[in-house]
């Protein structure tokens, strides 16, 4: 495990390569699962205020969920994430004319209609934070949809953390990415 100021980072996160694989996984990831993406509470109310703009790029369904439940809610385990659809897939969902699964708050930020990208969760993905009341623990989350983009990770010679540079300085800031970085590519370490 590498120790960056109070994060403990699973070793996997230097060691594996990734690469999203769109085209092969049609992003499985918003689709399956049993609790949609996890959210602090600064992301579920901004999701409410930001709600307005984002609408036109979700499905009916998706409309309909969070209409009925709202953009957030509180999953079996207690934990904050946005609401599903038919207890599957992520209520802000859209889909692409070759049925791969898109993000409608990430489609409004890249029209210009909102200023946040998506929640951080799913950009740090398949990174996963929890917290440790004085740590915050960082592992990467294995999954089988997601065998397509370690191999394309593989291919291309891209380190998960190094693909994940963006979202780990969202989350981080760059003191710590840099220093996750030199402890990873530092020749001491024996990475």
């Amino acid at each position: 495990m590498i120790i960056v100021q109070n994060t403990i980072v699973s070793d996997n996160i230097a060691d594996c390569c990734f690469c999203c694989d769109l085209a092969q996984c049609k992003g499985q990831c918003c689709v399956d699962g049993d609790s949609g993406a996890p959210l602090d509470e600064d992301e579920a109310a901004l999701l409410a205020t930001l709600l307005p703009n984002i609408r036109p790029y979700m499905t009916a369904e998706g409309q309909h969920a969070v209409d009925h439940f709202g953009p957030s809610t509180i999953d079996n385990d207690g934990d904050l994430g946005t609401t599903l659809v038919n207890g599957r897939e992520c209520a802000f969902v859209c889909w692409g004319d070759d049925g791969t699964a898109y993000c409608a708050i990430e489609r409004a930020f890249m029209d210009g209609k909102i200023d946040f990208r998506k929640p951080v969760s799913c950009h740090l993905y398949p990174i996963r934070v929890e917290n440790y009341g004085e740590f915050q623990a960082v592992n990467y989350h294995e999954w089988d949809i997601c065998r397509c983009a370690v191999q394309c990770g593989r291919k291309a010679g891209v380190p998960l953390y190094q693909y994940l540079k963006e979202p780990l300085i969202r989350k981080f800031g760059n003191e710590w990415y840099n220093e996750l970085v030199g402890q990873i590519e530092s020749p001491t370490t024996g990475q």
